[in-house]
């Protein structure tokens, strides 16, 4: 169909002439309304942002003196956040003569791992920085 045409019909029905194809031998075109496709490009667009979520780095963080109560809060807080699909750090800050009982805090941490090892795994040992002892989980 020759452009004049078609902008006559599109224009006749009340729409616009969209070109789909420019570089095609010949040009292919189609009667469209171009706010109808701009909303369902934006809505397309909208989707695959929601999708690509990034995980976000949330953190946990303990003692090595921590009440067994206190510490099932921390090990249920960390499972929400693992199916949430969020990494989760687990911090631990030493204090004074804490800082002596490294391995006290170890085993600490250690557990923690244990009891959430179904839903994440631990991304490399535990690191002791500093006053500071951390481990990086992430969701299986």
């Amino acid at each position: 169909m020759l452009t004049p045409d078609a902008l006559r019909l599109a224009k006749e029905k009340g729409y616009d002439l969209v070109l789909v194809v420019p570089n095609a031998q010949p040009p292919v075109a189609r009667i469209s309304d171009v706010g109808k496709i701009k909303y369902e490009l934006s809505k397309k667009e909208k989707e695959t942002r929601k999708s690509q979520r990034t995980s976000t780095l949330k953190e946990v963080k303990i003692s090595p003196k921590i009440a067994q109560h206190d510490f099932e809060v921390r090990v249920t807080k960390t499972k929400e956040l693992l199916e949430k699909k969020h990494k989760v750090k687990i911090s631990m800050y030493f204090r004074g003569r804490e800082n002596n009982h490294v391995d006290l805090g170890r085993n600490v941490v250690d557990r923690l791992l244990e009891a959430v090892a179904e839903i994440g795994k631990a991304e490399g040992p535990p690191k002791k920085i500093g006053k500071n002892m951390f481990v990086i989980l992430s969701p299986k």
